[in-house]
């Protein structure tokens, strides 16, 4: 059977905020985020994610406008729903946004956005970041209600939180959760909204979550970043890129080591 090559399309967005934590580990100029992005970018990355977290715990605000200005691939800012963060975004005029929620205790995003309690500041803040040319996505859990939500905001796209999902050891229950995700993906198609995933995927867990055949995007930095240390940043991006799509392509996954 020949592949089908929209089928097939399937993008991937290398977050590269822990090359900015062990930066400020130390507190030097380097590791640089945007070397970093720049090889991704000549690896097969389609676009470069950074989350400027209200704690500045690693992305700094230069860093955002370096990205901004440098690239040759979208970038895509993940910020909170915080009036400062928001501001530099208009500011920036990134190509894409991504709402998520934050906390200053976690050690990293822990859920999806409840744009069901906080609508009204949502569609506010979409109507921002749209107004200065990005494409705004929200980071929410499969259900039913935020997808509701999100269709409410304005958003152009939904982000489903795969961190339960990555953290899942028992079958049944991974299944469960894909089965969720699928039909989350369907309707949110079905709504208008491009469907994106992120958080905790690694090359042992992606496939069934790239496989869905809606969804058009998997942001992914923390396994990246890890699989880096060991292999380097353009075989880490180019192998997960690799991957990604022989599963769309119809070929079966086969996980180089």
């Amino acid at each position: 059977m020949t592949p089908n090559p929209a089928a097939a399309a399937i993008r991937l967005g290398v977050n590269v905020d822990h090359i900015a934590t062990l930066r400020q580990a130390r507190g030097t100029a380097y590791p640089s985020p945007m070397a970093a992005a720049l090889v991704a970018q000549g690896s097969g990355a389609d676009s470069i994610t950074a989350h400027l977290r209200e704690d500045r715990r690693h992305i700094q605000e230069a860093d955002i406008f370096d990205l901004r200005s440098n690239l040759g691939v979208p970038l895509n800012l993940e910020l909170s729903l915080d009036e400062a963060v928001v501001r530099i975004a208009e500011r920036v005029k990134p190509q894409a946004c991504c709402l998520v929620p934050e906390k200053r205790e976690e050690v990293t995003t822990e859920g999806g956005l409840d744009v069901v309690a906080r609508l009204d500041r949502v569609r506010e803040v979409v109507g921002r970041l749209s107004a200065v040319g990005s494409r705004v996505s929200l980071f929410v859990e499969a259900e039913d209600s935020q997808l509701v939500a999100a269709v409410a905001t304005g958003a152009q796209a939904v982000e489903i939180h795969t961190g339960h999902y990555a953290q899942l050891a028992d079958p049944a229950a991974r299944s469960e959760q894909l089965t969720s995700f699928a039909r989350f993906a369907e309707q949110a198609h079905a709504a208008g909204l491009q469907v994106h995933a992120g958080h905790g995927l690694h090359i042992d867990n992606l496939a069934p979550v790239a496989a869905i055949p809606q969804i058009e995007e998997l942001n992914i930095g923390h396994a990246l970043i890890a699989d880096a240390v060991f292999m380097g940043m353009a075989a880490a991006v180019a192998r997960m890129k690799g991957l990604m799509l022989q599963v769309r392509s119809g070929r079966g996954f086969e996980r180089e080591r």
